[in-house]
């Protein structure tokens, strides 16, 4: 049977490449909205950070989703995010690596 190629991306704090499940992935819309988005689909400009909350936040204290997206986010967003990180960590904990 024949190996599926693995999508790998590259993260924004730590600059290693990952495996694209392994990354959540933050965007940017044309009229500058940032979101996180879980399915890693939606339109707009990307950026993405590993699911490890230590990374996440490097990225708040240096303010790396800022420049990378040239936005100004508050703290609720990065809040938001790590939160979001959590638990996704959490779940691959219980669950294992499926989804």
């Amino acid at each position: 049977m024949k190996q599926r190629k693995i999508p790998l991306r590259k993260s924004v704090v730590s600059g290693e490449m990952h495996p694209k499940k392994e990354l959540v992935r933050i965007t940017r819309s044309k009229e500058g909205v940032v979101a996180i988005d879980p399915t890693g689909k939606m339109p707009g400009r990307g950026a993405y950070v590993a699911l490890d909350p230590e990374e996440v936040q490097t990225a708040w204290d240096k303010r790396v989703l800022d420049r990378v997206l040239e936005v100004s986010l508050d703290d609720a967003f990065y809040e938001e995010l790590l939160e979001y990180v959590r638990h996704q960590k959490a779940r691959r904990e219980l669950f294992g690596n499926g989804k």
